[in-house]
């Protein structure tokens, strides 16, 4: 199922949303270029002074694309890590303060782009996880430098090697994100924080 990443300008904000057919927002190298240059594009933007990042009800994004996993061999696993860096990279080093509003599954790959994001907020049905350790692979996407600085290295290293699901009060309490609201009050919420009111 492929993933389309859509802009929306929100007045000052720029709204991204990653949507895709089954609900569960992927990763892939294409939604990876479109998400570079979203936030290229507002980083130069005067008008903008920050963005939002989205998903689904079910998804926030559930990580990179397997298929494509499957089909890298080792110098093609570490040239798609180190793309997967650059997007990432750009996301954290936006001077425009960029927010995660997070539903569902933010798990993977998808979590690695909430921590690049500079603020997380999210509703009570999120849930976190770095499952790939079950698939004998580990994030190359800046998770295993992020994750450890939010929320402690050992916390970090236990959902990393077990791929344990954190639901969103837990998330919370250890740090990981911001605050919990309503699913209506979700991008609203995130849009104050982009604009610096909350």
């Amino acid at each position: 199922m492929a993933t389309r990443l859509v802009s929306k300008l929100q007045q000052d904000i720029l709204l991204l949303t990653l949507e895709s057919d089954d609900g569960y927002p992927r990763l892939e190298r294409a939604v990876l270029d479109a998400l570079e240059s979203a936030m290229v594009r507002s980083g130069d933007s005067a008008a903008l002074v920050g963005c939002v990042i989205t998903g689904s009800e079910r998804a926030f994004a559930a990580g990179a694309e397997i298929s494509e996993l499957a089909e890298l061999g080792r110098s093609g696993g570490f040239a798609f890590a180190r793309r997967g860096q650059r997007a990432m990279n750009v996301v954290a080093s936006s001077r425009k303060r960029v927010v995660a509003a997070i539903r569902g599954f933010c798990f993977g790959g998808g979590l690695d782009l909430a921590l690049a994001c500079h603020a997380r907020i999210a509703t009570d049905d999120a849930l976190f996880a770095h499952p790939g350790g079950s698939l004998g692979i580990i994030t190359g996407w800046g998770g295993t430098q992020r994750l450890p600085r939010l929320i402690g290295k050992a916390r970090a290293i236990e959902m990393f090697v077990t791929g344990r699901r954190v639901e969103a009060g837990e998330a919370r309490e250890i740090g990981l994100i911001r605050e919990i609201v309503s699913a209506d009050r979700l991008v609203d919420a995130a849009i104050k924080v982009a604009r610096g009111e909350s």
